[in-house]
């Protein structure tokens, strides 16, 4: 395999990995994020539910909890502690120790349970302060900063004199962060594995149409002008898939063309080279001795070898115009003059069918700004054309009119009108015009040219069909005086 194959080759697995792997870069960065706030905000939002959740059972009771003595009725505060799912504690301003009630139920001997030993040495000055501070809560953290509980003081009165009363809730981070983590493991797995399946399917439905385009175009490129890319799509890849079947359509008609100029500048200069040999030898084995005969051969071959000339002409001058090889040389020139002289030079070819060909002026001179050796190719391409597609008998009209600020120059010939699908890819190159009717003498690119060089001085040009006459035209901006 050739280097330029092998470089073609190489993006079949490079577009799908890279592909599969932005589609997969973005899911782990999902899961990424995910442990990410999991981890950083477990905590803080596990503290959060249940100071809410303690809030909410404490909210029928609340205006009780605010506004009564809480000592005229001993089965409140441990009703209470049931329904917080935590432990109350009930002290006076300074922090002495009142009572502790827990799941439903007062602690008698206080002193002795494990609940009276956390608050004499951690709670009760953390109550003070965020009662003292007027805090709605405090959440309690470990010496390795994280949070194991919250507390909820409420000033209440108690025995007909001020107390506080502090509900404490104990989080047991360890169990939840457990279920967290097998449960974000889980996930993780999943979203992974699933991802890696869907961003393969989704790189090979995105990626086998490329495929199948590129396969196409190194089709089309092997000179295999009937490759379709048989893609079936509304997006872009089916709009480029369409235009690669146009693509190959053109080159098609492109190629027959290019066949058809080859066969047909074979068979144009074969005819004058053999009447060249043919009349040459003549000369040189009958008529050399008879001045007249002698003469009349010659001007054969002369007439032959000027028409060669003229055909080896147009394909080089073609050639050049498409490559951008030759330059403009725009200059001031009467126009009607130009006309009449390119007319002139074809009556000689004109006459041998016994075509006139008829020439109606403007009644000012029109000055035109252009390379007038360009414009003579393209008037004597226009005046051949019409030649080569009039009956024997009939008139070539070509006309200067006045149209807006513009002025159009109209070649007008009897015969068969072009197809209107014809009328756009007769400027191609190659095409011959009028759909293959007429004398077929030249080489076919003769409006080629004549569209190159107008579209190089930028003036519009058409062709139009109508009452049995074929008309080409082009408009250009020019002075006009008496």
């Amino acid at each position: 395999m050739s280097k330029t194959g092998e470089m073609i080759k190489k993006p079949r697995l490079g577009i799908f990995l890279e592909l599969w792997a932005m589609m997969m870069g973005l899911v782990l960065l999902t899961v990424g994020c995910m442990w990410f706030g999991q981890v950083l905000f477990l905590e803080k939002n596990y503290a959060d539910a249940t100071l809410a959740s303690a809030r909410e059972r404490l909210r029928p009771v609340m205006e009780d909890l605010t506004s009564s003595d809480l000592a005229g009725d001993p089965k409140f505060l441990p009703f209470l502690s049931r329904i917080t799912d935590g432990t109350l504690y009930l002290a006076s301003p300074d922090g002495s120790l009142i009572g502790i009630y827990s799941n439903g139920k007062a602690l008698t001997d206080a002193s002795s349970e494990p609940e009276f030993h956390l608050w004499e040495t951690r709670l009760s000055q953390a109550a003070l302060e965020t009662i003292q501070n007027q805090e709605p809560f405090q959440k309690l953290h470990t010496k390795d900063q994280r949070i194991d509980a919250i507390l909820m003081p409420f000033s209440v009165t108690y025995g007909g004199a001020d107390a506080f009363l502090v509900l404490f809730n104990r989080l047991d981070l360890s169990a939840v962060t457990r279920l967290n983590r097998q449960q974000l493991i889980f996930m993780s797995a999943f979203l992974t594995l699933s991802a890696a399946i869907l961003a393969a399917g989704f790189s090979r439905h995105f990626t086998k149409p490329i495929l199948t385009i590129r396969d196409t175009v190194d089709r089309l490129a092997g000179n295999d002008f009937d490759a379709r890319a048989d893609i079936r799509r509304r997006d872009e890849l089916g709009d480029l898939a369409a235009s690669v079947g146009l693509l190959g359509q053109a080159l098609s008609r492109i190629d027959v063309l290019r066949k058809e100029l080859i066969a047909n500048v074979s068979h144009e200069l074969r005819s004058p080279l053999a009447v060249i040999a043919g009349y040459a030898e003549m000369v040189r084995d009958i008529h050399w001795k008879d001045p007249q005969m002698r003469e009349e051969d010659l001007d054969l071959i002369i007439h032959e070898a000027r028409r060669m000339s003229e055909m080896v002409n147009d394909i080089l001058d073609y050639s050049q115009l498409q490559s951008g090889y030759t330059a403009l040389h725009p200059e001031v020139c009467s126009f009607c003059a130009l006309v009449r002289r390119e007319i002139d030079a074809c009556l000689a070819r004109s006459a041998e069918y016994r075509i006139p060909i008829r020439f109606l002026p403007p009644a000012v001179e029109v000055q035109l700004l252009a390379d007038p050796l360009k414009m003579s190719q393209v008037l004597r391409n226009l005046l051949y054309n019409a030649i080569n597609h009039t009956p024997e008998g009939e008139e070539i009209t070509v006309s200067v009119t006045k149209r807006s600020s513009l002025w159009r120059l109209s070649v007008a010939n009897p015969g068969e009108p072009i197809p209107e699908a014809d009328r756009q890819i007769i400027w191609e190159r190659y095409q011959r015009s009028q759909h293959q009717s007429g004398r077929h003498m030249g080489t076919g690119i003769g409006l080629s040219i004549v569209s190159t060089i107008l579209a190089a001085h930028h003036m519009e040009y058409g062709v139009d069909c109508a009452n049995g006459q074929t008309i080409f035209w082009f408009e250009f901006p020019g002075s006009g005086s008496l």
